[in-house]
Order: structure tokens, then C-alpha cells, then sequence
């Protein structure tokens, strides 16, 4: 399902939206899983839920956090995903510390800490067919999601829910989640806004099936849940997208 918003605030407003009704219906089971995305269209998604009325609504003593991917940079590292979200949002809110589950693991290369979130995960959901309640996602200019980049081995991998991904002109490594893992989820959300996003986002939404150059095309979640949210800059080349009453959410 595609839903257009006016302008990144309401998109957000949209995405806290999600995050405290998945939390609140995860009550039930004793436990809500959402996997997080870096980058800043997320970022006023993640400060919303730190304060009212939406910090107020979520259920945080069961809320475990995971990500999506990661630089394989320290914590302090500004790059860092974790960082970031631990500034805007885990800093703020009464959420226990072990339930936060940052992928860096220091001393350890990126492969070794790849393989070691995949291990923590398979014990996090043993026994379960599905993975994470939420996932949140963004989109690159060049298709990737996550750290899921056109034409890497990563994008093949079928058995491990984690993958180490080098990208040689960023002179950088990155742990990932693979298409397998997110597939399972329960619930994706992409996260859209900008015009710069407009050309790729009609191409993965609307253009031919190339994964391999379109990474962000191989999520397809087993249940179905998938949802873009997108502002109007984003849509401007969509067909197919419809209109959400943002009025409706507060």
C-alpha cells in the first residue's frame, strides 16, 4: 500500500502512528520487535516518539530494538545508526538497556559481527515463523534499502538472516539484514520523502522487476504488510499512489 503525505512531518506523524499501535497490539504476546532504520527521514519519526502524546502510549518495558543495518563504526562514531537513535529517541524513553540490541560489536570485523547478530537473532525468535513486528526501511538513490546495495553478493543470500557487505568506493564496511530476515517480519514500512527520490522510487514501485539494480524491490514480506509512506516530492512521478487522510491519525 502506498500512502502520499503532504510533507515529511506528516509522514512521520504517520510512522510514530504505526510504531504505537504495533507496540500496543503486541501486548498480548509480552514482547514488540522493531527493527530500525539509519538515515534522516526517520530521524522525526524517532523524535515524535520520544516525547507526547505518542512516548505516552507505548508499552516501552516490552519493546525490543534492533537495526537494520549498520556502519561497522564505534557507538560514538557519528555515523552510527545506533548513535543517532540513541540520541534522539533511546535516551528519552524508559526502555531497559537490554533490550536494546545495537549490531556493532567492538573488536570484532564486520563478518564476526555479522555472524554474531544472526546468533543473537536465531535465539531472539527461536521457534517463531515470523521475525520482527516493525520494520522500518528508507530508500537510496541508487535502489538499495538497508545495506542491501545493487549488484553485492548480499542480495543472494538465502540461508543467514545477517550478511557483512563491503562497499570498496566508500572504503567502508556495513552489516546488514538480508531480504530473508525482512521478508519475515511481520510488518515494512518504507520511509520516503524528497524529490530527489522521485525518479527511483517510480522505478522500484513502478518499472520492471531488476533486483539486482533495485535492491529495495526484493522486500516482499511473506504476510503482506507492506507499506511506502511517502511525501508529495517523493510521489511526484507515481501512477498508482493513492491519498491518506493524515487529519485521521491525531
Amino acid at each position: 500500500m502506498i500512502r502520499v503525505f503532504e510533507n515529511l512531518q506528516n509522514l512521520s506523524q504517520a510512522a510514530a502512528a504505526i510504531f504505537v499501535e504495533q507496540a500496543q497490539q503486541a501486548l498480548a504476546k509480552g514482547r514488540f520487535s522493531v527493527a530500525l532504520s539509519g538515515g534522516e527521514t526517520p530521524r522525526q519519526t524517532y523524535e515524535l516518539l520520544a516525547r507526547s502524546p505518542y512516548m505516552d502510549e507505548v508499552p516501552w518495558h516490552i519493546v525490543h530494538f534492533f537495526w537494520g543495518d549498520e556502519r561497522w563504526v564505534p557507538l560514538s562514531d557519528p555515523r552510527s545508526n545506533a548513535r543517532m537513535v540513541r540520541e534522539v529517541l533511546l535516551d528519552h524513553i524508559p526502555v531497559p538497556d537490554d533490550q536494546i540490541h545495537p549490531m556493532y560489536r567492538s573488536g570484532m570485523s564486520a563478518e564476526n559481527g555479522a555472524n554474531a547478530y544472526d546468533h543473537e537473532l536465531r535465539q531472539f525468535f527461536y521457534g517463531e515463523r515470523q521475525l520482527f513486528d516493525l520494520v522500518f526501511l528508507g530508500l537510496g538513490k541508487n535502489g538499495h534499502t538497508a545495506s542491501l546495495f545493487p549488484h553485492t553478493p548480499v542480495l543472494n543470500n538465502r540461508q543467514d538472516w545477517v550478511d557483512a557487505v563491503c562497499l570498496e568506493d566508500q572504503h567502508l564496511e556495513r552489516v546488514t539484514l538480508t531480504p530473508e530476515a525482512i521478508n519475515r517480519s511481520a510488518q515494512v514500512v518504507f520511509l520516503v520523502n524528497g524529490p530527489s527520490k522521485a525518479e527511483v522510487l517510480h522505478q522500484v514501485l513502478e518499472g520492471p522487476s531488476q533486483p539486482d539494480n533495485l535492491p529495495a524491490q526484493l522486500i516482499q514480506p511473506v504476510s503482506n504488510e507492506l507499506f511506502w509512506l511517502v511525501d508529495e516530492a517523493a510521489a511526484a512521478k507515481l501512477s498508482n499512489a493513492t491519498q491518506y487522510d493524515t487529519s485521521a491519525l491525531r
